[in-house]
């Protein structure tokens, strides 16, 4: 465990430099904009090229040194923000600088990210394949309690070339802790690279076995739907509350305050014995939860129901890894695990490029002159259109996670 948590710490420092950059690009692209359609843009473009990369990610990382990519996925990031803080700096910096170094770190983040990943199994014993995956939950929603709240107080202070300068050497942390480290390989297979060979068996896989397949059929559905809502939760936010950064700080700290008590949580207790309960049953409560975040008006609204939607995230997402890492094998997790990324990052990015065009120009204009119920529920002043599709999006969550309920109920009995 001694290796994972040095390069589990190191991450943390990087994830809380990179949270801060993403806060504050946000907040500078609301200013420029006002709009929904830039924001969900960053999201459009940072997952679409990884639908690209990861048709040969899980290759790469099963049959190429891990370590080393990890070090250029780390190498890459901190050259884009540097080149992002010198186009601050010349006031030079505009959207598309955005969008395209957004392309450049996903290529390689999601390089890095696979490698890390596909590497726990190798570093820890399996029965802490549930502790470690909530441990990454932790470095998740602890980065939410810290870089909100470090980056709304100085915003207005340094504005975006600091926020950018701190990313820099969060980074160059990130880089001490994994340079002098070995990372473990896998074992490989005596047999000769075929490329199409590699790029079919995580497919393979995946629809041969029915655990992982019966568990895309809940996930990839119920990501796709959380993903258009969320797309539309920071403009919902600033637009209800005229702008107000310091609102959506507290919001990002009460998520991911909530985020490290469901990590400690699952830390602690361990999980449900049986994985995809645990699944389930998370899905089910972050649904409810994120439904009284889209019928909310206010922060009183607001904190407590996303600390209770985040709280639900680490059991959710430690479950699914430990039916990963149970079902597939060591020499196979980079090509399996980029199979079922590949899938997942389709459907966002689906839900990315239509989620600011569906607010921007249909419901939220629709909002202004809606009457009824609807009127009642949502109000007509800005942000009550984004409200409503979060809604919409956070009730069919809760509709995926009872329909997966009454399956494995029915399975249990017979």
């Amino acid at each position: 465990m001694r290796t994972f948590i040095i390069l589990w710490l190191g991450q943390l420092v990087s994830t809380i430099g990179t949270y801060m950059t993403g806060f504050a690009l946000e907040l500078w692209t609301w200013e420029l904009t006002g709009s929904a359609t830039p924001l969900a843009l960053i999201g459009f473009f940072f997952q679409a090229p990884r639908i690209l990369i990861n048709l040969v990610s899980g290759v790469i990382v099963d049959r190429f040194n891990r370590k080393h990519l990890m070090l250029l996925g780390d190498t890459i990031a901190v050259l884009s923000s540097v080149f992002l803080l010198l186009l601050s700096l010349t006031h030079t910096l505009q959207l598309w600088h955005l969008y395209f170094t957004t392309v450049i770190v996903s290529i390689f983040s999601q390089l890095q990210e696979l490698s890390y990943s596909a590497s726990i199994s190798l570093l820890v014993p399996v029965q802490q394949y549930t502790r470690v995956s909530s441990m990454g939950s932790a470095l998740h929603y602890g980065s939410l309690i810290i870089a909100p709240a470090i980056a709304a107080s100085l915003y207005p202070i340094i504005g975006i070339n600091g926020i950018l300068g701190i990313d820099c050497f969060t980074f160059l942390i990130a880089l001490a802790t994994l340079l002098p480290r070995r990372i473990p390989q896998p074992e490989q297979a005596e047999t000769p690279v075929d490329l199409w060979q590699d790029l079919s068996v995580g497919f393979r896989l995946l629809l041969s076995h029915p655990p992982l397949r019966n568990l895309l059929l809940l996930t990839l559905p119920f990501g796709f739907v959380h993903d258009l809502g969320e797309n539309l939760y920071t403009p919902m936010v600033l637009a209800r509350t005229s702008g107000s950064a310091a609102v959506l700080g507290q919001i990002g700290i009460a998520a991911g305050i909530g985020g490290v008590t469901g990590a400690i949580a699952v830390t602690l207790w361990g999980g449900f014995r049986q994985p995809i309960r645990g699944v389930l049953v998370s899905m089910l409560c972050a649904g409810l939860s994120k439904m009284t975040v889209g019928l909310g008006r206010s922060a009183q609204v607001w904190l407590p129901a996303q600390f209770c939607s985040s709280s639900n995230f680490p059991l959710m997402e430690s479950s699914e890894t430990a039916i990963w890492m149970t079902n597939v094998k060591p020499r196979e997790q980079g090509r399996v695990f980029a199979a079922n990324s590949l899938l997942g990052q389709c459907l966002s990015a689906i839900a990315a490029l239509i989620a600011g065009p569906l607010g921007d120009q249909i419901v939220e204009p629709a909002m202004t002159s809606s009457t009824g119920l609807v009127r009642w529920i949502f109000g007509s002043s800005p942000g009550s259109g984004f409200a409503l599709i979060y809604t919409s999006c956070s009730l069919s969550m809760i509709a995926i996670a009872l329909y997966g309920l009454n399956t494995q109920f029915k399975e249990e009995d017979t």
